[in-house]
């Protein structure tokens, strides 16, 4: 059973004193493939740095609107050089969007997203969303600034109606450890009823733990367990839901399986 982590943070704490022996974990666990995003020109060298220094680790250059600070409009434009110059391994322009949780100016947040909208339609890649309290904005402007190369809206924790529209607009939707919260009805409806041809699968680690794991530092190893979970709430087998997101994880970011 091959898996594959479309987001989870693997540069950050508690994973870069041991990197190895955690990777090592996930691939015991059947991750064969995962996805690290980026937050800031911070990590950019990084996680670029990791993707050549292993094989199954694919990444994203972007602006994570938490992040965000007055340079990060001078930054815009190492971004684009980054992303002109960027391996097979760099698949997609993230991880950005809008979050109203935070105290960070939207009308900064809106500027640097439109600017990676621009980009990933520039270089023709796909976009890694993060959304809070935001899904309406966000299809708003990629709608504005005719984006057309997909991508995923990470973290997914909202209605099937919500998700359809991003579906309707070429985008995956990210499932992760939120479904194993038997009180997160909403979404656990949502997820049921989404096709399952649109779906991948993330952990988000070191952030978003599952439901039991509550207080530790999530892990690319727990996918197992919210393919486990997915499998459930579809009324299908582990092995059927197992093959069907790991080609659509790889379809997503166009890599060859």
């Amino acid at each position: 059973m091959r898996l594959f982590d479309t987001h989870c943070h693997f540069d950050f704490e508690p994973f870069r004193t041991d990197f190895s022996t955690h990777l090592s974990l996930a691939r015991q666990a059947g991750v064969e493939r995962l996805i690290i995003p980026t937050i800031s020109s911070e990590n950019w060298q990084v996680v670029s740095d990791l993707s050549q220094q292993y094989e199954n680790i694919f990444y994203a250059l972007g602006m994570h609107p938490y992040f965000l600070s007055e340079q990060s409009e001078r930054e815009l434009d190492d971004l684009n050089t980054l992303l002109s110059q960027r391996s097979d391994k760099c698949v997609a322009v993230g991880e950005c969007g809008l979050d109203a949780m935070v105290k960070v100016d939207m009308a900064l947040q809106e500027r640097i997203f439109i600017h990676q909208i621009e980009m990933a339609n520039q270089h023709q890649i796909p976009i890694i969303l993060h959304s809070r309290k935001t899904d309406n904005r966000l299809l708003q402007l990629l709608k504005q600034n005719r984006f057309q190369y997909g991508g995923v809206l990470h973290g997914f924790s909202g209605s099937y109606q919500q998700a359809m529209q991003f579906i309707e607009c070429g985008f995956y939707i990210g499932v992760g450890g939120v479904i194993t919260y038997p009180r997160a009805k909403k979404t656990r409806q949502a997820v049921a009823q989404l096709p399952l041809e649109k779906l991948v699968l993330e952990t988000d680690s070191p952030d978003m733990p599952l439901n039991g794991h509550q207080g530790k530092a999530n892990h690319p190893k727990m996918i197992g367990e919210i393919v486990s979970c997915l499998a459930s709430l579809k009324g299908m087998s582990r092995q059927t839901i197992a093959e069907n997101v790991w080609k659509n994880g790889n379809l997503a970011f166009g890599i060859c399986e």
